[in-house]
């Protein structure tokens, strides 16, 4: 190590090769100021480096009781971060690929954790609690890595009945353009009138005998968003098939939800559109009526995904929630305020943005909280309707999209809004995601979930 300069900083490794095998020193830093998404890096920069020499087999001694006693860490945390650095670190999206390039592909067929014995149990339950968000998270990234040729509102409303067909814990109901307008949610079919494909609201219910209290999620499914009317530029067009990774993180959180054994019911709804400029499109100027009965006047068609989620927020009250939760790709303010890599949320409760902050920071997905300033409420007035889609200027853009969002939560339940607008996609390759979705979120909520099981057992 000391022959080649090797540091023991976080990110830095050194392969040493022998006759029979290979050796990799992986370093950490410093513990005390290790967090879960260092510990996921090192160990995806592990998986990354195996693929590199071709290693089929890894065996990863680990330290767990000095780890755990100098970081935030369990040994159990400790285990599922590593499962899930390696499975992340390892994922490609090969699909579309020629199938010559899919062969090439090098996977890393197991793995083996040598640890003291007397950890054997919470060594298991990591390995298990790893690979079930492993597989949550690689399920969205997948989805939103489609093209949106596939990815399209009738390809997520079979996804979500392949779910609700393959777990009988599981129900599925899908509404088309008839019922919608049965029930009166017009923002989504004001914002589907410019596509060819028909727009769905998916609804999926996980309700297990016992269960204490009931969680509305919700996810922003536009398959594909052109602006409409309001047309993006071409480099602001072209990953616009992600603007459907909220509603990708809802079907990849019901795809394991059955495994997880919870005492909570969970509720997933869906409004699925694709946005597009034609001669049907709705035009800057429109009013909607959303399902609540309150009127939107559309002043951007490109804002369109609060009006879909707007339907779908008031639809919740019929589930007589405890919480709701909403994940959308919702707005560029809030990637201008935060970046690419933190998600910025907002709650109208303050247990609930405790719980939440406390979730992100086990799972290594970094959210920061942002205000719901009540004087802004006045910028989205209109004088035609209830309330106006967007500003008039593009000052504090998250925080108005969010404070539309509150507009149509039914009173008096305690509501989140997580916009993961930057990290839901990596612009660039980064050790824990390739270029493409990353399925940020899903690991978060799937926490927020498991905690709030364990917090109604103590009590």
């Amino acid at each position: 190590m000391q022959d080649e300069g090797f540091e023991d900083k976080a990110g830095k490794t050194i392969l040493i090769r022998t006759e029979k095998r290979k050796l990799l020193l992986v370093g950490l830093g410093k513990l005390g100021e290790l967090t879960v998404l260092d510990w996921q890096k090192a160990f995806a920069g592990v998986a990354r480096k195996a693929k590199e020499v071709n290693a089929k087999t890894l065996t990863i001694a680990l330290p767990i009781e000095e780890l755990a006693k100098k970081t935030t860490m369990t040994p159990q945390n400790l285990i599922k971060g590593a499962v899930e650095g390696l499975s992340l670190g390892s994922y490609e999206f090969l699909r579309h690929k020629h199938e010559d390039e899919r062969k090439k592909e090098k996977k890393i067929e197991e793995v083996t954790f040598c640890v003291d014995k007397k950890f054997e149990k919470e060594v298991q339950k990591g390995i298990e609690a790893g690979e079930l968000s492993s597989k949550a998270t690689v399920f969205a990234r997948d989805l939103v890595n489609e093209p949106s040729s596939v990815t399209t509102p009738t390809f997520l409303s079979l996804v979500a009945r392949s779910l609700a067909k393959e777990n009988s814990e599981i129900s599925c109901t899908v509404l088309g353009r008839k019922e919608m307008e049965k029930l009166g949610m017009g923002g989504i079919l004001g914002i589907a009138k410019g596509s060819a494909q028909e727009p769905k609201f998916i609804t999926l219910a996980y309700q297990p005998e016992r269960r204490h209290q009931t969680v509305v999620l919700v996810g922003k499914g536009v398959t594909f968003d052109s602006g409409g009317l309001s047309l993006k530029k071409q480099e602001g067009m072209e990953t616009m098939k992600l603007d459907m990774a909220g509603a990708a993180d809802i079907l990849a959180l019901f795809s394991v939800l059955p495994d997880m054994k919870l005492n909570v019911a969970v509720i997933g709804l869906i409004p699925a559109v694709e946005n597009m400029p034609s001669g049907t499109a709705v035009k800057p100027g429109d009013v909607l009526t959303a399902y609540n009965g309150k009127t939107i006047e559309v002043i951007s068609t490109d804002a369109e995904g609060r009006v879909i989620l707007a339907d779908a927020l008031s639809y919740a009250k019929k589930f007589n929630p405890s919480v709701i939760l909403d994940l959308a790709t919702l707005t560029g303010a809030c990637i201008i305020a935060l970046g690419e890599e933190v998600a910025g949320f907002f709650s109208n409760n303050r247990a609930l943005s405790l719980s939440i902050q406390k979730a992100a920071d086990k799972t290594g997905e970094p959210v920061w909280e942002l205000p719901l300033v009540a004087s802004y409420k006045e910028l989205l007035k209109s004088a035609v309707a209830d309330l106006g889609n967007v500003t008039k200027n593009r000052n504090a853009g998250a925080i108005t999209a969010a404070l539309f969002l509150e507009a149509f939560v039914p009173p008096k339940i305690p509501w989140a809004h997580i916009d993961i607008a930057g990290p839901a996609w990596a612009e660039k390759d980064t050790v824990v995601s390739p270029i493409g979705a990353t399925g940020f979120g899903v690991r978060l909520i799937l926490s927020y979930l498991e905690a709030l099981g364990q917090e109604k057992k103590k009590k």
